[in-house]
């Protein structure tokens, strides 16, 4: 599988407390992946790290098939960016701020332009500094999208936005992305949102790519299993255990990834005995996953 984005051991220290750690995350071409974490777990730093914004201490990242930061240029020339906040001139009108945008892309696409400002209800003669949360947000995602990207960067695009607000930024950026075949990588700590848009899935923690997987194996194979009669060990287990919790009785309850139905009979083989499978909608499996990821580190 190709990769639009890719890094290896990824390093970079942000203050004596953080640290990007060891980042080797994978988004393949065509893919749209949700980057998700709580506030702080480092999301932002990676993007800019992606997009030659700062520079690593260690590892490397390719970014459509270029190292970065050494073909900056190159790279976002072809990628569509919405950074975490508005960064336009607040004197510009709309109109104006559209035409200054459009000046560094030689694949802008004007005729989209004006009918992105049409489904959006975007006045040209409005200043920007005077737009509303929600209509910033609507023009920072006018802007990237009318470069016709081959990659779109967007971190946390619907944060503080109204559900009318987000549900008309989400309609553009699925509209586009079934056009374009292009690739995106959308950062978010709003789970729920991203589950019907994203096809892969990668989670941050404390500067660390905790997990990083299609989203279907994620809906569909993280679970929370009952299991009785346990052994104190296990070995050769076809699925991952991320969690077990022994509790006060017999009965454990166990966390755990890969997981399908015929395994019942590895349980069985080791003595065990299952007594309940719980399925885990998106937004607890996110945070059953952080749970794990910070028990494991202390």
């Amino acid at each position: 599988m190709s990769h639009a984005i890719e890094t290896r051991n990824l390093r970079c220290r942000v203050a004596k407390s953080f640290e990007i750690s060891d980042l080797s995350m994978h988004v393949p071409h065509r893919a749209v992946y949700g980057f998700l974490g709580p506030n702080g777990s480092g999301k932002t730093t990676t993007i800019r790290l992606l997009l030659g914004l700062m520079k690593p201490t260690g590892g490397s990242v390719v970014v459509l098939g270029m190292p970065m930061p050494e073909r900056h240029a190159e790279v976002l020339a072809r990628t569509g960016y919405v950074p975490e906040r508005l960064h336009l001139y607040p004197s510009l009108t709309v109109g104006e701020a559209i035409r200054f945008h459009r000046q560094f892309y030689s694949t802008w696409d004007q005729a989209w332009a004006n009918e992105l400002m049409k489904q959006m209800q975007l006045e040209g003669d409005r200043r920007v500094g005077v737009l509303s949360k929600g209509e910033s947000g609507k023009l920072m995602m006018l802007l990237a999208l009318s470069q016709r990207p081959d990659l779109l960067v967007l971190d946390e695009p619907t944060d503080g936005l109204d559900p009318v607000v987000r549900r008309d930024i989400l309609a553009a950026l699925v509209e586009y992305v079934t056009d374009r075949e292009a690739t995106v990588l959308i950062s978010s700590h709003l789970v729920h949102e991203l589950e019907r848009i994203c096809d892969w899935v990668g989670l941050m923690d404390k500067g660390r790519l905790v997990a990083e997987m299609p989203m279907l194996e994620f809906k569909t194979g993280l679970k929370r299993l009952r299991v009785a009669s346990a052994p104190d060990s296990l070995s050769g287990a076809p699925f991952t255990l991320l969690v077990r919790d022994r509790g006060n009785g017999s009965v454990e309850q166990w966390l755990v990834r890969g997981w399908a139905p015929a395994m019942q009979t590895y349980l069985e083989s080791v003595g065990a005995s299952l007594r309940e499978v719980i399925d885990l909608d998106l937004e607890e499996g996110f945070v059953e996953m952080l749970r794990a990821s910070r028990q494991r580190t202390g």
